[in-house]
């Protein structure tokens, strides 16, 4: 056990001091000049970032290689930056959306390309995983009142529905080829969290009952009727028919074998988010919400050294020991969600238990940014990720505890925040 790991939970919870909310608010503001002054790509889109905070150099020919989820996550972060009163942040916006149209959208058989260099498509796959984030990327984008955010949500949102959404199911399909022919059965929890956060998003931002009763099935499948089966472990793998398929192995970036405590967590959060917005209606919600967190815990968590597994083997068991950053964003998150809707002092140990890791071994105090993966000695190690990959999880780990639980922090911010 390290010596902080006791967490302390006595006095007021963290999120009510001053001094601690100004100190998440320092922590969002320098995640966020770090990428604006670093990640802005002249040709288009934006750069992954180095270990020291800069630039990544091109590696092929034609150019930076930009993800789908990669140029939508930051028009979303954008959005709430701009929110802030953060200058400079709809130049962001205005860049991510401007290379949506040009470089990811298919003009010829619609959806958006997976992966695009200066170009053109490098990955020409239709992903759901991707598509959720257009959904959210518009969704932000309309909060903040880009002219561009209405057209785009009514265009993904058509492809959601004509080539993605299985009715029957209550959830999204997963992949398919540039011509929209299917490439194999694969059904994915992954895809479907995303897409679930996506369709709150868009009922916040439209009023459209329609994303809510979507997101309402898609927790329903995944968490209801799955996760509750599985003892509160959020399975992440399923044939067409919606069974879990226990023996599959893909990407290990989006798709490990095993199940992956940080989607557990991230669930936990998305689930308060889904109750506070339908009206509380749904008992089952804040019930499933405080399960899959403790559970995972208690069974996710290094106690020896401290930190997430990335993933667990169904006798969980580490299967990939390392600890990525991106966990322990979504643990803080959930935990300081859960402490506002429940007196369990548990989430306020969690919250501090979490934060104490993260400012100890993840935040990287000389370049800026998170260290994305630790491996068991708690050294940074790439074996999947490399440089500073990504905003979005850790930003939002730092606004969304400042927040009511009661809807996405893009609503939270656009209601106003106070300090303290």
């Amino acid at each position: 056990m390290e010596p902080s790991d006791w967490a302390g939970h006595g006095g007021p919870a963290f999120t009510t001091r001053p001094i601690h909310r100004h100190w998440l608010m320092d922590q969002a503001r320098s995640l966020f000049d770090l990428f604006q002054h670093n990640a802005f790509n002249p040709k288009g889109g934006f750069h992954g970032l180095a270990d020291n905070g800069t630039a990544m150099p091109a590696t092929g020919p034609g150019g930076t290689v930009r993800g789908l989820h990669d140029t939508t996550r930051m028009v979303h972060c954008y959005a709430m930056a701009h929110l802030l009163g953060l200058p400079g942040a709809d130049r962001m916006i205005d860049h991510g959306m401007a290379f949506l149209a040009s470089h990811h959208h298919d003009r010829t058989h619609g959806g958006w390309f997976w992966q695009v260099d200066d170009t053109g498509a490098v990955d020409a796959t239709k992903q759901a995983y991707g598509h959720a984030f257009v959904l959210l990327a518009a969704s932000s984008a309309m909060v903040v009142g880009h002219p561009g955010a209405k057209a785009l949500m009514g265009d993904v949102t058509d492809i959601l529905l004509r080539r993605f959404w299985d009715d029957a199911a209550g959830a999204t399909t997963e992949e398919y080829g540039a011509d929209w022919q299917p490439l194999g059965p694969y059904r994915g929890q992954n895809s479907n969290m995303h897409l679930t956060e996506a369709l709150m998003a868009a009922f916040e931002a439209s009023g459209d009952g329609q994303y809510l009763a979507m997101a309402e099935r898609i927790a329903s499948l995944i968490i209801n009727c799955h996760a509750r089966a599985e003892g509160w472990r959020v399975a992440e793998h399923f044939t067409a028919d919606w069974q879990v398929d226990r023996g599959y192995e893909g990407n290990p970036m989006f798709r490990p074998a095993g199940t992956t405590p940080g989607h557990a967590l991230e669930w936990s959060r998305l689930l308060v988010q889904l109750w506070e917005l339908g009206g509380r209606r749904l008992a089952w919600l804040p019930e499933a919400a405080q399960a899959l967190f403790l559970h995972t815990c208690a069974i996710g968590w290094d106690w020896a050294t401290g930190g997430f597994y990335y993933t667990l083997d169904w006798h969980d068991q580490p299967s990939r020991p390392d600890r990525y950053w991106w966990p322990c964003a979504e643990g803080i998150a959930a935990a300081s969600v859960l402490r506002q809707i429940s007196e369990n002092p548990a989430f306020e140990l969690w919250y501090r238990r979490i934060w104490s890791f993260a400012a100890t071994h993840l935040i990287d105090w000389h370049h800026g940014g998170w260290f994305p993966e630790l491996g068991p000695d708690l050294k940074p190690v790439a074996k999947v990720f490399s440089g500073k990959p990504d905003l979005y999880h850790a930003v939002q780990a730092c606004l969304i505890p400042l927040l009511p639980a009661t809807g996405s922090a893009t609503r939270g911010l656009a209601a106003g925040l106070e300090i303290g």
